[in-house]
């Protein structure tokens, strides 16, 4: 297989794998867990949970790190968090909501499953080829250890594979010359990014701040006067995508294009159980 058939499978792997990480945080598992520890604010629950491996950093590392957050936000919760619950204790918080959710999206006979300790495995050899340089948010979780149980080893692979491929996503983006806004804004144009509406629930940026970011990607010629991208655009998003799985070729390279396929389809059918009980919201996705 070509270097660039290879990093195309390794971005289908990811898109099934991806979400088997990402789902616990629109469940109601990880808000109950953090609100045990006094942490109830759906903004402070969604930093403290994803930065918690770095330990009690300041809203300045969250913002870096994150990038599509808006500082404000940010800094309206972090470093208060830590005040109220270490990052250990989130972290041991945060494993008993990826262990309940994925128990009550996939049921215990898919948790207990040889396929289930299969997909691990070949998720931890993937994850052996990722490298920790300019990977802030994959390097905090690679000095994690990997749990015992197969469902939450599979788990903890998906994370570190999500964070490696977006630390080297983010350096993308700074060489396209896109800041945190334009990125969603160009992203949703796409059809496959987060909807407005939730980019503004979620983000903390503002209408007018949404509306000035797509006039500067209309002044660069990426966006038509519908919002709509321009052959600029499309071929910009692509390129993006397409940089981004170079950079992210290394786990896929290692694991094999037999191993890649084999995990693909694996990944697919716990993610066609986990979306059919409702992992995530129906609306989050598309251009309005």
């Amino acid at each position: 297989m070509t270097s660039a058939l290879q990093e195309r499978a390794g971005r289908r792997c990811h898109n099934v794998l991806n979400p088997l990480h990402s789902a616990h945080y629109f469940s109601p598992d990880l808000g109950r867990e953090l609100a045990a520890l006094g942490v109830a604010d759906r903004d402070a629950v969604y930093f403290a949970a994803r930065a918690a491996a770095m330990g009690a950093v300041g809203a300045g590392v969250v913002t870096a790190t994150f990038y599509n957050f808006r500082h404000e936000l940010v800094a309206k919760h972090v470093p208060e968090v830590w005040r109220t619950a270490s990052p250990q204790d989130v972290l041991a918080a945060r494993a008993r909501a990826a262990d309940a959710t994925l128990r009550r999206l996939l049921g215990d006979e898919v948790i207990g499953s040889p396929e289930m300790a299969e997909a691990a495995q070949l998720a931890l050899r993937a994850t052996e080829a990722c490298v920790r340089t300019a990977r802030p948010l994959y390097a905090a979780h690679a000095d994690l250890p990997v749990p015992d149980e197969p469902h939450l080893a599979l788990w903890h692979a998906a994370t570190l594979l999500r964070e490696h491929r977006g630390d080297g996503h983010l350096t993308v983006l700074l060489g396209a010359e896109l800041d945190p806004l334009e990125a969603l804004v160009s992203h949703t144009a796409t059809g496959k990014g987060m909807s407005p509406r939730w980019v503004l629930a979620t983000r903390g940026w503002r209408r007018e701040d949404w509306d000035a970011a797509a006039g500067q990607l209309r002044e660069r010629g990426l966006l038509d006067a519908e919002g709509e991208l321009t052959a600029a655009g499309m071929d910009l998003r692509r390129e993006i995508e397409s940089d981004t799985d170079r950079l992210d070729r290394a786990p896929y390279e290692h694991l094999g294009a037999a191993g890649v396929e084999r995990l693909r389809e694996l990944a697919t059918g716990f993610l066609t159980t986990a979306l059919s009980a409702g992992a995530f919201p129906e609306d989050m996705i598309g251009k309005s």
